[in-house]
């Protein structure tokens, strides 16, 4: 069972990440609303059934992809419920088959750690070479839930904030798929 303290509507008073801090001072930047909580390390889905119910919504899944020469790097948000397949991705961007990135490339990249995958990993200049890939099922929820770039910390946004002000914030457009 993983501890999950109750909800704040502030940012923690101490970072334990670089990117955490960027996280909360652009959501403070663009005046928008959240709901976050605290817990003990968080890495699998199934880890993550106490804060859905905390929060009353549905963790994505973010998962860190590449292809064969890792030359070529994805960001996938997608249900948490849904499997992922390899395969399927990749026919749903036209691409060759990826698989999943390096530990140390998700740390030069996306300034976190394997279970803090998240889409604020956008605030940093070292994913600019990340595509950022969206599921169609996440774009419709109303919620949008997932780490603020650390395994021991949660976020419940509204994905129209996530689309339409976070991610030209940081001039990003994504590429929505359906699988």
């Amino acid at each position: 069972m993983v501890l999950v303290s109750e909800i704040f509507t502030d940012g923690p008073k101490n970072y334990s990440t670089a990117l955490q801090k960027e996280v909360y001072h652009a959501l403070a930047k663009l005046k928008l609303d959240f709901q976050r909580v605290a817990t003990d390390e968080v890495i699998t889905m199934e880890d993550c059934q106490q804060i859905n119910e905390r929060l009353s919504m549905d963790m994505v899944k973010t998962l860190f992809l590449c292809n064969r020469q890792k030359t070529a790097f994805y960001l996938f948000v997608t249900s948490g419920t849904k499997l992922f397949k390899a395969k399927d991705f990749s026919q749903a961007l036209q691409v060759a088959r990826v698989s999943f990135a390096s530990a140390d490339q998700m740390e030069t990249m996306l300034g976190t750690q394997i279970g803090a995958a998240t889409i604020f990993s956008t605030l940093i200049a070292e994913s600019k070479e990340v595509q950022l890939v969206l599921d169609q099922e996440v774009v419709e929820n109303e919620w949008y839930g997932c780490s603020d770039g650390t395994t021991t910390g949660y976020l419940k946004l509204r994905t129209t904030d996530v689309l339409e002000k976070f991610l030209p914030f940081v001039q990003r457009q994504p590429k929505i798929i359906t699988i």
